[in-house]
């Protein structure tokens, strides 16, 4: 069970930093002349799906019964 958990720990901390990279990436891109408006959107959209990765795992490693 620990190293189920370990395992989990490491995705969560793999998947942040993945979200923070394609928010350094997004911020970059939005700078450019001219804006690539279809590679910010599929940049957000992997965004996002990076989120709802991170909230599942979140949900995996937190107890759903009170302490």
């Amino acid at each position: 069970m620990d190293t189920n958990l370990h395992s989990l720990d490491r995705r969560l901390i793999e998947l942040s930093i993945a979200h923070a990279d394609l928010d350094a990436l997004i911020d970059r891109a939005a700078l450019l002349t001219p804006l690539d408006e279809l590679l910010v959107r599929r940049l957000k959209k992997r965004r996002l799906l990076l989120k709802d990765d991170i909230a599942r795992v979140q949900r995996l490693l937190t107890p759903n019964e009170p302490a």
